[in-house]
C-alpha cells in the first residue's frame, strides 16, 4: 500500500531540505569565496604580577662555633677552573654569615667547621656547598650532586701554597719534610 502524498506537501519537505542544507554550507562556501582576513587583536587582560619568591626566614643568630668558623673563612675573589670565579664577602645583613657569588647566583651560607679542618659553607637552603681546605676550594650543588666549580684559590690559598711550597724546598735542602706540613695544616681550634 503506497500512500500518495501531494505535490505541493513534498515541495515544501523539498524546500526545507534544501534550505536546512544550504544554509549550513553558505558559511564554509562564504568563508572560501572571501579572502582571510587578520583577526582582530584579541584583548589583552591584564597579567596577574609575578610571584615574587618569599624570602627565606632569617637564619638563626651565629653560635660560638659558627662565629670561629666565619673567622676563618678564606675570604675575597677566588679564581677557579675554566676562568670562573668566586667571590666571599662577610654577610651585611647576618653576622657571621657569608654571601657567596658564583656567575649571576647568590648564596647565603652558614660557615661549619670540619673535624678535618676544612671550612664548609653551607647554603642555608640547602642547596649548595662551599668546601674550603688550605690549598683550593670548591663548590657542590647538593642536590643534583654534581660539583659546579673545582680547583678555586682564594689569595690567602695562594699565599699559604706558595709558603709551603718555599718550606718545602727548604726542607729539602735540609733533608726535613716536616716544615712544609706543618704550613698547609689548617689550625684547629683548641678546647
Amino acid at each position: 500500500m503506497t500512500t500518495h502524498i501531494p505535490a505541493s506537501a513534498s515541495a515544501s519537505a523539498f524546500a526545507i531540505v534544501a534550505a536546512l542544507v544550504l544554509s549550513a554550507a553558505a558559511p564554509a562556501a562564504f568563508a572560501q569565496a572571501t579572502p582571510a582576513k587578520k583577526p582582530a587583536a584579541a584583548k589583552v587582560a591584564k597579567k596577574a604580577p609575578a610571584k615574587v619568591a618569599a624570602e627565606p626566614p632569617p637564619p638563626a643568630p651565629a653560635g660560638p662555633e659558627q662565629i670561629d668558623a666565619a673567622e676563618r673563612v678564606y675570604y675575597g675573589v677566588y679564581e677557579c677552573e675554566f676562568k670562573q670565579t668566586v667571590n666571599i664577602v662577610a654577610s651585611p645583613k647576618f653576622p657571621s654569615y657569608v654571601d657567596v657569588k658564583h656567575d649571576k647566583a647568590e648564596y647565603l651560607m652558614k660557615p661549619v667547621l670540619s673535624s678535618t679542618g676544612a671550612v664548609r659553607l653551607e647554603d642555608v637552603r640547602g642547596e649548595m656547598l662551599m668546601v674550603q681546605v688550605s690549598s683550593k676550594s670548591m663548590v657542590l650543588n647538593v642536590k643534583t650532586g654534581h660539583r659546579v666549580v673545582d680547583d678555586c684559590i682564594s689569595p690567602k690559598q695562594r699565599e699559604l701554597t706558595e709558603a709551603a711550597k718555599a718550606a718545602a724546598s727548604a726542607g729539602s735542602a735540609t733533608g726535613s719534610a716536616a716544615p712544609a706540613m706543618a704550613t698547609m695544616a689548617p689550625a684547629l681550634p683548641t678546647k
